[in-house]
């Protein structure tokens, strides 16, 4: 079934989404001389907002968790994708540890490492999971609620490699975003590939880096159709020393607000946007919906209560925020079960294999949806998303919007790997 969409099904977005589908070829080609210069990031997870008049990503998760979202059919595009990106690595690859988060209890997380477990041994490899939590001292059998289990094993690092007891693999694959810092097992290993490389993780990642790239890819994918890159982007300020819990660099904070909602209204004026525009300030770097407020009026910022300050100063693994990344909010125009949604897109080397909705039915159209009480319906493909249905009105087909979220979320995806090869410690550096 492919979930029946209450969405703003004329204005704006049709005219990108006909405009996208006529350029489909143009599109194809384009991306394909893209992956000729560039290399797409392992694996990647990609947040979109469809506002009805912009349709724009919002967030970019190299290490993304929730495959185990992704339905039945989903799995031979995933399997298929995780063929060619281990044959593009590592052809004779026979072994793959896979490493996850440290947080070993939750079951829901470890789903997600179940279902990479199951795509890559469909794809032909040995699959075990490596921990590197000190913690797990012993193989540790985990059982998770569909009656499944996963057994977490404790890494072993020798001479420049890292297996486990009686596992040699060629490729360790993280499912550890490093938002705690890069732990010193993982550094200095030679011959074996480690996917993502250390520098996606978010001790060294920033959002900032990240929308800079999509914003050179949104102008010259907006020359390509013809349109205002604006559709496809979200305007972003940065501030890079703000200190919430103790009310530091809020002038920096203020000001950037400020000129953002600025912009943003001279663009909603020049479309005819009845919408107020907000902002959504969030920490530059890290995960799982932590450090986040959406701004409407740059006052609002003069008197943060005390709850705020504590909820932005830190997050996940107690990390703190000192850097911030002010970003153009994108309403979400899409309902499941009158419930406000976002399409999450997930995609295997440079292929796009499935996504679902991320719903949440206390949340507003303006607010941040991956937060505690959020729930996930499969984006099912019951025809591909590689095969829109030409001809169908904008609006009409499923195929057609899930192609339109599938080229978004790619642009993405080619950003990630132009942000990945600026800040590549290894690149060499030409004088």
């Amino acid at each position: 079934m492919v979930p029946h969409l209450i969405t703003a099904l004329t204005g704006p977005i049709n005219e990108l989404e006909q405009r996208i589908l006529d350029s489909m070829p143009a599109i194809e080609r384009w991306f394909r001389l893209e992956w000729m210069e560039h290399t797409p990031p392992f694996y990647s997870s990609v947040d979109i907002r469809n506002a009805g008049f912009k349709l724009a990503p919002v967030d970019t998760n190299l290490y993304p968790g929730g495959w185990n979202n992704l339905t039945p059919e989903m799995l031979p595009l995933a399997v298929q994708a995780a063929m060619a990106a281990i044959e593009k690595i590592c052809p004779e690859a026979r072994n793959l540890l896979l490493i996850p988060e440290n947080h070993t209890r939750n079951t829901f997380y470890l789903s997600n490492v179940a279902q990479l477990r199951r795509i890559f041994h469909m794809a032909g490899l040995n699959v075990r999971i490596g921990s590197i939590n000190p913690e797990i001292k012993k193989n540790t059998v985990v059982e998770l609620p569909d009656g499944e289990t996963v057994t977490l094993e404790p890494v072993l690092r020798t001479r420049g490699r890292l297996g486990l007891k009686n596992f040699d693999p060629c490729t360790i694959l993280l499912n550890n975003d490093l938002s705690a810092g890069i732990p010193g097992i993982l550094e200095d290993i030679h011959e074996q590939y480690l996917l993502p490389p250390l520098h996606a993780g978010w001790s060294v990642r920033r959002k900032s880096n990240h929308f800079r790239s999509y914003e050179e890819v949104a102008k010259r994918f907006g020359k390509l159709l013809g349109i205002d890159p604006w559709l496809i982007n979200p305007l972003f300020n940065h501030c890079g020393e703000v200190n919430f819990a103790e009310s530091t660099g809020m002038e920096c904070l203020t000001t950037n607000v400020d000129a953002l909602l600025g912009k943003i209204r001279r663009k909603y004026k020049e479309y005819g946007i009845k919408e107020k525009p907000f902002v959504v300030v969030k920490a530059d770097n890290g995960t799982y919906g932590m450090g986040i407020m959406t701004v409407r009026d740059a006052k609002e910022l003069e008197d943060l209560n005390r709850r705020t300050r504590n909820k932005m100063s830190v997050i996940k693994d107690g990390q703190e925020v000192n850097e911030v990344i002010i970003q153009e909010g994108v309403l979400t125009n899409e309902r499941m079960h009158d419930a406000v949604a976002e399409p999450v897109v997930y995609m295997m080397d440079r292929y796009v294999v499935g996504g679902f909705y991320r719903i949440h039915a206390e949340r507003g159209v303006d607010e941040n949806l991956n937060a505690p009480g959020a729930s996930f319906v499969p984006l099912a493909f019951d025809q591909s998303t590689r095969l829109p249905q030409p001809g169908a009105k904008p609006g009409a087909s499923a195929p057609n919007r899930f192609y339109m979220y599938g080229v978004v979320g790619r642009l993405a995806m080619l950003a990630a790997s132009y942000e990945l090869e600026a800040t590549n410690p290894e690149a060499e550096v030409y004088e």
